[in-house]
């Protein structure tokens, strides 16, 4: 007993005379690494950190000397420790520990010894060795090492995974002797989706002069790279809200490179060392804010039931994805159970003006007409999201739901108890009712066998549904069979056309190859024809179920104006211009959704035909004397540049230049003489006289009168051989002609909406107001009115494609010379990419 305790006591005192040394050599080890890692290092020269570091040298020697005097406790100290921490009378411990002086024969004091002893052993039960107390606080009375503990746990966490680099950082003294030879450069790189180039920052040289700080702006989520060569002994301390990138984010380096990689999240400085200099950047993170989007007009009900839907968004760098969302409008029973629908509300995407929209304004036309939530009253809300992740919503918008009309009155009496069903599946029972009503008497109200049976099968397929899916089956089956009442082969028809659409519309934006997007013209163009002639054989079916023409409103369309605006749209697709035939394929499903078919024998004639058919010419008259003026000039170049190699010598033009000027001069005829015989076939249908004022058309005549006249003034000028004067006589021809054609064509449109024909006594062909004058045949605007806040697709002209589709092929050509200039190429090819 006694020696275990005589243990404790020792260990005890020697706690107390090692842990003040040990706590001297600590504080000093804990101060060093809090420095470390609150990036000390990093922010001092080289020298600077030589002379820290020896100094710490000195600090951890003289902490650690106290270490060399501690001694051993010896079990006397451990004794008397005990007598002084159990605090007994007549030292018991170090009475056990005694020897009694040799006293012989002196029985009396040997009995007294014993005595003495067994009390001290008997004292010996309650000895203690007591706790350790190093008294620190009399060394260091301010608790300096609680405030060095402190800064170490809080800098711990504060360098992250940075830690043992930051420690290193204090032996790497290679900037007190600078590198001969290094290079640390810098630069930040945008996310993708910004559009935006790398912002080149100011790096480290040796022997350059010392470098201010840069500030710079940048897009929230871009990247800091540095990245150092030689011997520069790579070291970079940021603050704010600039993190180390994630492992994923870190490509290897370069061999005989050093890279660092952290994303700017926030604003925030980073400061970079390196042979021996230092630099820093302030960086102002730019957030990225969520896109916008908001209807510009009330939504639209289209003849046929579709929902057209014209809105504006904008983003600060482009939105990649919209959509349409609804909910119900309605309010909760006052009482009984509530309804349980089975459908939940439609969603669908919104056609965006281009693939990555800045700001733009576009529409969607779409059919809701076969969801079960058709004629219903909802709040729909716009979402916009750009590719950071942003959404951006609309002012939520109070509407109702299109949906399709029904003539007739057991399709009506269908559809409305579809309804019922879909939006609530408790409505079972009365949707039953309902139904077995409408069998009773098949003799007088349904007598076609097929409409009867068809009837009876929904019935008892709705008697034994006997969960969801069931009751969607028999939704399902109430639209067939009311669709199919309704209008025959004609459903049939347009759900392939509306199928042959999306597919075309889904490969114009994923960017498909020519052949797929050829195919699937040819597609849409098969689905169209089918479509019209079903139209036109339930027409002639059903004469009575036609919805009166409204001579006010009414825009009639003709097979050919649909076949001539699909030619259009391919020729976009395949030339490039894939936004705007996306744009074109939209205003023709809308076309489509107002379309009505006229009554046989009605307003359209063969005069609308001639007159088109006259356009179409006037419009292939304004090419060729393009490309004749194109000729020209090349040939004026030509000419000027053998007159410079000729200068001083009196020559006359050599055969070959005399053959092509004489060509040219035979194709300037060509194109006048088509030109008079086109003015007096227009005047032969009741177009004045070029001159005659006063008369519908008068002006439009003058036009074409006066390109005739520079025709026969750039003939002269051919004859001549005068090139530069045929350019500018040419020039004045086309400008005129194209002046002339859009005068006939806003004439015409005037003229049909007056209910007039070209020439006297002729009928009108399409009934129009006033209001509807600024617009063609096709529903556009014509060019040269201002329409406000029109969402309408401006549609690129023929003229207009066939001028972009030459310039994109002298580009192709121009840069496949390679004896160009590289300044010249480059220029090309940028405008090739931007094309």
């Amino acid at each position: 007993m006694l020696q275990r305790a005589l243990g404790r006591a020792r260990w005890s005192i020697a706690w107390e005379r090692l842990w003040p040394a040990l706590a001297s050599i600590l504080t000093a080890a804990g101060l060093f690494l809090a420095l470390s890692w609150f990036g000390l290092w990093i922010a001092l020269p080289p020298l600077a950190r030589a002379i820290c570091v020896f100094l710490f040298f000195v600090l951890a020697v003289a902490a650690a000397v106290p270490l060399f005097f501690v001694r051993v406790p010896t079990p006397i100290d451990g004794l008397r420790r005990l007598d002084r921490q159990s605090n007994l009378p007549h030292r018991p411990a170090t009475a056990i520990a005694d020897r009694m002086a040799p006293e012989a024969g002196d029985q009396f004091a040997t009995a007294l010894w014993r005595a003495h002893l067994e009390r001290a052993l008997r004292a010996a039960r309650a000895l203690k060795a007591g706790v350790p107390v190093p008294r620190l606080a009399v060394r260091d009375p301010y608790a300096l090492r609680a405030l060095v503990l402190i800064l170490a746990v809080s800098s711990f966490f504060a360098a992250g995974s940075d830690r043992m680099r930051r420690i290193a950082a204090a032996f790497d003294w290679q900037g007190v002797v600078s590198a001969a030879n290094y290079r640390i450069d810098a630069w930040v790189t945008p996310p993708a989706y910004t559009g935006r180039p790398p912002v080149i920052l100011p790096g480290l040289r040796p022997g350059e002069p010392a470098r201010t700080a840069a500030s710079v702006s940048v897009p929230a989520g871009s990247v800091l790279v540095v990245r150092a060569s030689g011997q520069a002994g790579l070291q970079l301390a940021v603050t704010g809200g600039i993190a180390e990138a994630p492992a994923e984010a870190r490509p290897q380096a370069p061999a005989g490179t050093e890279e660092l990689r952290y994303t700017i999240n926030e604003s925030g400085t980073a400061r970079v060392r390196g042979g021996g200099d230092s630099l820093a950047w302030t960086f102002t993170a730019i957030p990225d804010k969520p896109p916008t989007i908001a209807l510009a007009k009330e939504p639209e009900s289209q003849l046929r039931g579709s929902l057209l839907l014209a809105y504006k968004m904008e983003d600060d760098y482009g939105v990649i994805e919209a959509q349409a969302n609804f909910e119900s409008k309605g309010t909760a029973p006052a009482g009984g159970k509530p309804p349980r629908a089975l459908y939940s509300a439609p969603e669908f995407p919104l056609v965006l003006p281009q693939a990555r929209t800045r700001n733009g304004a576009a529409q969607t036309t779409k059919d809701v007409t076969e969801h079960p939530w058709a004629g219903v009253d909802v709040v729909m809300t716009l979402v916009a999201r750009d590719e950071a992740g942003n959404e951006g919503k609309s002012q939520p918008q109070e509407l109702r739901l299109p949906e399709r009309p029904f003539t007739k009155p057991l399709p009506r009496a269908l559809i409305e108890q579809r309804r019922i069903l879909a939006l609530d599946a408790h409505a079972k029972e009365r949707v039953m009712l309902a139904l077995d009503a409408l069998s009773i008497a098949p003799e007088r109200f349904t007598p076609e066998t097929n409409v009867y049976l068809g009837l009876r099968s929904i019935y008892w397929h709705l008697v034994r549904a006997k969960n969801d899916d069931g009751l969607r089956d028999v939704v399902g089956r109430l639209w067939s069979m009311a669709v199919l009442l309704e209008d025959g082969n004609l459903s049939e028809t347009e759900r392939a056309l509306r199928a042959a659409q999306d597919a075309l519309r889904e490969a114009l934006e994923r960017g498909a190859t020519d052949e797929e997007i050829k195919r699937l013209m040819d597609q849409l163009r098969a689905a169209l024809d089918k479509f019209l002639q079903a139209m036109a054989e339930e027409m002639r079916r059903n004469p009575q179920a036609q919805r009166p023409l409204d001579p006010n409103s009414m825009r009639n369309l003709r097979s050919q104006d649909l076949r001539s605006m699909l030619d259009r749209m391919e020729r976009m697709a395949r030339s490039g211009a894939r936004d705007a035939a996306r744009r074109m394929l939209e205003q023709l499903q809308q076309m489509l959704e107002n379309l009505q078919m006229a009554r046989p024998g009605g307003e359209m004639g063969e005069d609308s035909d001639e007159m088109q058919s006259a356009l179409e010419e006037l419009g292939d008259l304004i090419r060729r004397q393009q490309q004749l003026r194109d000729r020209t000039f090349r040939q004026g170049q030509d000419q000027r540049r053998q007159q410079r190699g000729q200068r001083g010598q009196q020559q006359q033009p050599g055969d070959q230049q005399q053959n092509q000027m004489g060509e040219l001069r035979q194709d300037q005829q060509a194109l006048r003489d088509q030109l008079r015989k086109l003015l007096e076939e227009m005047r032969r249908r009741g177009f004045p006289q070029p001159g005659q004022q006063g008369q519908q058309g008068g002006q439009e005549m003058d036009q074409l009168g006066r390109a005739g006249e520079a025709m026969g003034d750039a003939q002269g000028q051919l004859g001549d051989g005068n090139a530069d004067g045929a350019v500018d006589s040419q020039g004045r021809a086309l400008e005129a002609l194209r002046r002339g054609a859009q005068g006939l064509a806003q004439s015409m449109q005037q003229m049909m909406g007056q209910g007039q024909g070209p020439g006297p006594g002729e009928p009108g062909r399409m009934g129009r107001s006033r209001a509807n004058q600024d617009t063609d045949p096709l529903g556009r605007p014509l060019r040269g009115r201002d329409y406000g806040d029109d969402t309408t697709v401006k549609v690129p002209g023929e003229i207009d494609v066939q001028r972009a589709r030459r310039i994109l092929e002298e580009l192709r050509k121009r840069f496949g010379e390679t004896f160009r200039p590289q300044l010249e190429l480059d220029y090309i090819e940028r405008l090739l990419k931007d094309f």
